[in-house]
């Protein structure tokens, strides 16, 4: 997770983001408990000529060795020559924390004004969908669509198949053909970069039935709570239960979460489901705003989350606690619906729970990424490098830090469910949907296998989805901020 602000040339974030996701900083964060450390700098330079690789390599190591939390791992030395970028360094920095499974590309660096732009108000571009596939079948599907992007506007959306993609009618390629070939990779080719202007034609099949659609890639906001299927009241056979989907933490869905739980209170609702499941994580800042609004009931002594660095940092520790809004509800049962694309600050709000509301806060869904460790951003200005360092460990107030694994096995309640492609969010018979109603009304049900992952740690944005090793989200081996927060996102 990430926790903004700006610290000189640094922008300090914490996060708790998965390998699809990160912590994005770039303001100032509304919460007070953040953590806030306050390192000095390294000289940033006034010009592009302190931007050589070897440069931003020296540069990097040495935030590291100040920085990382697992400064044991990391090489004596390690020769910067036969690497080619920046990035391909770091991940031979952080290679021995990988190898454990505590670092998995959490460590990375990425464009100081991609992400900021990000996290202000979820600007992106491309086509606005996120695509999962059935590596079995080698099938590729939509799984949501957003408004005011290229494909909504186009008439697809979640459950549409694409069955072939090109730059013409005249050049398609079949999915079979392109997985066969090229595997994931070869997708992430076909569709073109993400930028605006591109355009791909692509042969789709859903209820409007077989039909090639021709979609030209622009710049969009994503709504971090949709304006179709965000929140909502779901009345199941007279059981009024509060439902709201959260896509990103970023700044912009805090008011949008305040609005849904003013909702909620005037109904007075007491039982809430809270869809998580393609979350890869984001702002620490955010993540409190939700819990904040799930705790109702909580005192302003009671701990929402701790988050420690190693030790000689140990002056940056912070306690960060619950504090009740106007709009918060006091829920006596939560449905958290999650997946493997579940992750960091998504992670860190769900684990917040067990401790006060025990078995009446399940996970529903399949496990969830496994990211109890936050960064912080340090930015080279000159260069447009911000380098996310694994920097502290989040503990619930149970002090429960331990899901590299994922969640499954710390929850005291959970129930297996399927991300099902062929319902729309928010409706009560989409699979998710219908188990975690089920769980409220104390039904009984399948525990979430913490045996069975959902995440590989092979490559960044390898995030699995609903049937293990069935469902993919599509990410590229270096995806863009927008894609490490929204795994799947083109």
């Amino acid at each position: 997770m990430r926790s903004g602000r700006l610290v000189s040339a640094l922008v300090v974030a914490a996060l708790l983001s998965a390998c699809g996701g990160d912590d994005g900083g770039g303001g100032s964060a509304p919460v007070a408990t953040n953590p806030t450390p306050t390192p000095t700098p390294a000289p940033t330079p006034t010009t592009t000529a302190g931007c050589t690789l070897r440069e931003r390599e020296t540069w990097a190591a040495a935030q590291l060795n100040e920085w990382y939390l697992f400064p044991e791992t990391l090489p004596a030395s390690l020769d910067p020559t036969p690497y080619k970028t920046l990035s391909d360094y770091v991940d031979g920095l952080t290679a021995t924390a990988r190898a454990q499974g505590h670092d998995r590309y959490f460590t990375y660096v990425t464009s100081i004004a991609e992400e900021n732009a990000y996290f202000s108000s979820g600007t992106s571009a491309g086509l606005g969908v996120r695509l999962a596939l059935d590596s079995t079948g080698k099938r590729l599907f939509i799984a949501e669509a957003f408004e005011g992007a290229p494909a909504l506007t186009a008439g697809l959306d979640r459950g549409t198949e694409i069955l072939a993609i090109g730059t013409s009618s005249a050049n398609l390629q079949t999915v079979t053909s392109i997985y066969t070939a090229k595997g994931q990779a070869g997708l992430v080719d076909a569709l073109g970069p993400d930028d605006a202007g591109v355009a791909r034609v692509l042969r789709v099949n859903d209820a409007g039935g077989t039909r090639n659609v021709t979609v030209t890639k622009t710049s969009y906001d994503i709504a971090a709570v949709s304006t179709r299927y965000g929140s909502s009241v779901i009345n199941d056979a007279g059981h009024k239960v509060g439902y709201v989907n959260l896509r990103t933490f970023i700044t912009s869905a805090e008011n949008q979460l305040r609005t849904a739980f003013a909702t909620f209170r005037a109904q007075g609702i007491t039982e809430v489901i809270v869809d998580l499941r393609y979350n890869g994580g984001g702002l620490v800042s955010t993540a409190q705003v939700l819990g904040n609004l799930l705790g109702g009931n909580r005192s302003t002594a009671d701990v929402f989350a701790y988050q420690t660095f190693r030790p000689e940092k140990s002056v940056e520790n912070e306690t960060m606690l619950f504090a009740p809004q106007p709009e918060s509800v006091s829920p006596t049962k939560i449905a958290f619906i999650g997946t493997g694309g579940t992750a960091s600050a998504s992670e860190l709000v769900i684990n917040a729970f067990p401790p006060y509301l025990h078995a009446n806060a399940a996970l529903i869904g399949t496990n969830t990424y496994g990211k109890p460790v936050g960064q912080i951003a340090l930015d080279r200005a000159a260069c447009d490098d911000r380098l996310r360092v694994i920097a502290f460990a989040t503990q619930n107030s149970a002090h429960n830090a331990n899901y590299y694994n994922g969640l499954a096995s710390t929850m005291e309640a959970s129930c297996a469910a399927s991300d099902d492609l062929t319902h729309k969010f928010g409706d009560p018979q989409e699979s998710s949907i219908r188990r975690s109603l089920d769980y409220l009304e104390g039904k009984s049900c399948t525990r979430v296998s913490a045996t069975a992952s959902t995440a590989t740690a092979s490559a960044p944005g390898a995030l699995k989805v609903a049937t293990p090793a069935v469902q993919t989200l599509v990410t590229p081996d270096r995806p863009s901020p927008a894609q490490r927060e929204v795994p799947g996102l083109f």
